[in-house]
């Protein structure tokens, strides 16, 4: 694993120091796909993010972020409800419906005299337009700004597109504005890490990934993708310097969910649910701290509102993060802060009948336990394409593997079933590598951990724990369906198989 860089003193701050509104600018910065290693102040020693650095150096970088689902829609639609993604119904699953009934901050953010807007991607993949959604509902889109760019990154001006943002900003008026890029997403422009002049030999690899040149290369290009997210963040963050803003300014970077590799993305694995976050804001907290609280996707919501002067709605199960902002404190901040939940549905149309593989974790400081709903499903997506990992190189590497060795240890780590409990001890076991579920020795924390994510789920009324479950079988896929799948496939309708109790 890598280690943490030191923090800059606080004298070596590089944010301005002049502020003008009363109330604070919000820029949520969300990468799409990143795992919580893989910035060059995590300590990985090939990927360079100046700009995340600078936020985290300036402010307070959060070592244990745990997304609300490992991914893209669901852990969206929690970032901006507040909610958790078995809260949100349809929006609580992937390329399905986003219901008008949801109340998102980006709208009370503009309700109470914001400037509000986004670039990229916001919520989704999701049909909210058919929900009765004026613009997608993380903001109206500012994507007019184009750029030449290399295979596999968008051509999208994330920045410039900021900048006309800010131009249409009515004088004195407060903004909160989404950047969203679809980088590291795949597909990766294969070969853009080595062309670029990073070296094979430097690649930290995975534990559960064969370490082949092949592997070590499409690692490097993912790191390319993040780089290139990092830039257009820092044009960001000189702009408002620039104009004198920065300082007053409540800057968020991190992720959606994990990289887009086997055992990241689409997985409750650590991998896929721990990702980078740094929060920086002069004029509202002191800079150069790492806070060691377990913190939730969740929490974006209500921070954003409480530190715009909002009330929180009642029917948020995030918290804020503004008491441990302004506490001025690194390490254990909140004592309460003891654990965060996650989960999924569907990710990708991987299965037949388009069904999902239903799962949900509890994440404390020493454990991750994994309840998975229903092991007898191939969690990678049903063979022989295992649709729920992307497209790769890697993914193909391991698929030739399975045909010549189909015991091979990394073959069936990335494609076999899973057990209904999985437990793993977080700090010896980041690479989730020895399920502790059947150990004598670690009963007693299995059995607590069951019961307290049951007890949990129970409360906000998850369908899986209610009796409902099958509610998420129905809901339509609007993205692309796959025939060769079976079963039922028709793209933007319910599935008819399911009749869920109502």
């Amino acid at each position: 694993m890598y280690r943490r860089r030191d923090l800059f003193p606080l004298a070596a701050l590089p944010f301005a120091s002049c502020s003008k509104s009363p109330r604070p600018n919000i820029l949520f910065a969300i990468s799409d796909d990143q795992s919580w290693l893989h910035t060059s102040f995590a300590g990985d020693p090939v990927v360079q993010t100046p700009s995340f650095d600078r936020v985290a150096r300036s402010g307070v970088y959060f070592s244990q972020a745990i997304s609300m689902s490992p991914g893209c829609a669901p852990s969206r639609a929690a970032i901006l409800t507040g909610r958790a993604p078995w809260q949100l119904e349809q929006a609580g699953t992937h390329a399905s419906d986003f219901p008008r009934t949801h109340v998102v901050y980006p709208n009370l953010l503009a309700e109470a005299g914001y400037h509000v807007g986004l670039t990229g991607k916001g919520a989704g993949p999701a049909n909210f337009e058919a929900n009765g959604w004026p613009h997608n509902p993380a903001g109206p889109p500012f994507n007019s700004r184009k750029q030449e760019a290399p295979p596999g990154i968008s051509n999208n001006d994330y920045a410039g597109n900021f900048d006309d943002f800010l131009a249409k900003r009515p004088a004195g008026q407060p903004f909160a504005f989404w950047y969203g890029a679809a980088e590291p997403h795949r597909v990766f422009g294969e070969g853009l890490g080595l062309k670029s002049g990073k070296r094979l030999e430097d690649v930290v690899v995975p534990p559960f990934f064969p370490d082949t040149p092949q592997v070590r290369s499409d690692l490097l290009d993912y790191y390319t993708e993040i780089e290139h997210f990092d830039a257009h963040l820092g044009r960001m963050l000189d702009r408002l310097e620039k104009a004198g803003e920065l300082d007053n300014t409540l800057v968020v970077v991190t992720s959606d969910n994990g990289m887009a590799f086997p055992r990241a993305k689409a997985t409750m694995f650590e991998y896929g649910i721990h990702l980078p976050l740094a929060m920086a804001c002069p004029r509202l907290f002191q800079g150069g701290r790492t806070v060691d609280d377990l913190v939730s996707f969740a929490d974006f919501a209500p921070t954003f509102l409480e530190a715009a002067g909002l009330a929180v709605p009642g029917n948020v199960v995030g918290r804020s993060l503004m008491n441990i902002l302004r506490s001025n404190k690194s390490g254990r901040v909140e004592e309460s802060r003891t654990h965060a939940l996650s989960g999924r549905e569907r990710h990708s149309h991987a299965r037949f009948d388009n069904l999902g593989y239903p799962a949900r974790a509890i994440r404390t400081h020493e454990y991750l336990y994994i309840r998975n709903f229903a092991p007898d499903r191939w969690p990678a997506g049903d063979p022989p394409h295992y649709y729920d990992i992307d497209a790769a190189p890697t993914k193909t590497i391991l698929m030739d593997l399975a045909k010549a060795e189909p015991d091979n240890r990394f073959v069936r780590m990335t494609f076999d079933r899973l057990p209904a409990e999985q437990l793993y001890e977080i700090r010896t076991d980041p690479a989730c590598l020895s399920n502790l579920a059947e150990s004598r020795d670690h009963a007693e924390a299995r059995q607590r951990l069951r019961a307290q994510l049951d007890a949990e789920l129970t409360a906000q009324q998850d369908p899986r724990l209610t009796g409902n479950g099958d509610i998420w079988e129905s809901y339509p896929r609007h993205s692309p369906m796959r025939p060769e799948l079976g079963g039922f496939a028709e793209r933007g309708q319910p599935n008819p198989k399911y009749s869920p109790i109502r």
